[in-house]
């Protein structure tokens, strides 16, 4: 007697979802039309099917068959009436109305295409569109930016100068409609900015902060034994990579409890100094973890002391730093990204 398994229906099992019958059916072509197909998708969604075929390499003939009779019933319910649409629709305008007419009606309700220098941003890192666009008029900057995907964008935004960042934003908020000479225009500057970028050094990796990176997630104690080593080496070098391992910002992810202990070990004179180039919401919690009148009086001490020099501030918090990686490297705090033994 046949068992339960050989008499399932030759189709039985879950049928796989659409990026996983999407891989599927690409992974049934030739080269160059998969590569085709891809062409018309969008960076994220390359990257969302390449990771989904890696997830079918090993599928079913059976699971096969169910994705091909999803796409041919699929195929099957569609029209062609979309394709070659734009050239059969002038062609109605221009024998109605004129060609003189039909372009001006055309003009408005054609939707707008993208110009192939701006699809080519989006494939491009935050770093080489901010270098293509930082010398660039705000207005142009601004265009760019609208295109992009807003995570894109921001990080765009963020690489170029402070001082121009407001304008470009303004300009973003009052972008209307782009005029095509303006695209076509558009298109010629960013093509040889393309030019220029692409002859100049490839992206590096590496370098003090990608260091830090790796440094701030070293055991405790670990860090500390690298650096001076290090420092025996290249005394600047391994100063850069401490300084950037861990800034005055990240005291904002200490809680109360660590945060009072370090306060506790901080001189007066060196926290009113820091606490001038600190973040608001930074200050109001370090102040919030002492007593009313001790935070009163630090607020008092800063509002006397008047504008301070950058160097000066930056000096002190390099030392409430310097006493926060010593408190750590004991044990008496925890800092957060400090090593694998902390959450």
């Amino acid at each position: 007697m046949d068992s339960p398994a050989e008499m399932a229906p030759a189709n039985a099992g879950p049928e796989p979802n659409g990026s996983e019958a999407a891989a599927i059916l690409l992974m049934m072509l030739g080269d160059a039309e998969a590569a085709e197909i891809l062409s018309h998708l969008e960076p994220h969604e390359v990257q969302h099917l390449g990771s989904a075929m890696f997830n079918v390499a090993d599928v079913s003939e059976n699971e096969v068959a169910q994705v091909f009779n999803t796409f041919m019933g699929r195929a099957k319910a569609r029209t062609t009436i979309g394709f070659g649409a734009a050239p059969r629709i002038r062609a109605v305008m221009e024998h109605a109305l004129g060609a003189e007419r039909a372009e001006n009606v055309l003009a408005r309700i054609t939707p707008a295409t993208r110009s192939r220098a701006l699809d080519a941003l989006r494939w491009m890192d935050a770093k080489t569109i901010a270098a293509l666009i930082e010398h660039e008029h705000p207005q142009i900057a601004a265009v760019v930016l609208a295109h992009l995907e807003p995570p894109i964008a921001a990080d765009v935004l963020q690489l170029l100068p402070a001082d121009q960042q407001p304008d470009i934003v303004y300009r973003i908020a009052k972008l209307e409609a782009v005029t095509a000479e303006a695209m076509d225009e558009l298109e010629k500057i960013l093509v040889s900015e393309v030019a220029r970028v692409s002859s100049s050094p490839a992206t590096i990796r590496g370098g003090a902060s990608e260091a830090a990176k790796i440094m701030n997630n070293l055991r405790p104690g670990s860090d500390q034994r690298i650096i001076r080593t290090l420092g025996k080496v290249d005394r600047q070098l391994a100063a850069r990579i401490e300084d950037e391992m861990f800034i005055f910002d990240n005291l904002n992810e200490l809680d109360e409890k660590n945060l009072g202990i370090l306060l506790r070990n901080i001189e007066n004179e060196v926290l009113v100094v820091a606490l001038k180039g600190a973040d608001e919401k930074l200050r109001e919690k370090m102040l919030g973890c002492m007593s009313a009148r001790a935070a009163d009086s630090i607020r008092d001490e800063m509002a006397e002391r008047g504008p301070m020099r950058l160097a000066e501030v930056h000096e002190a918090q390099k030392e409430v730093l310097s006493i926060a990686r010593r408190l750590s490297d004991s044990g008496a705090i925890m800092l957060a990204g400090r090593g694998e033994d902390y959450v």
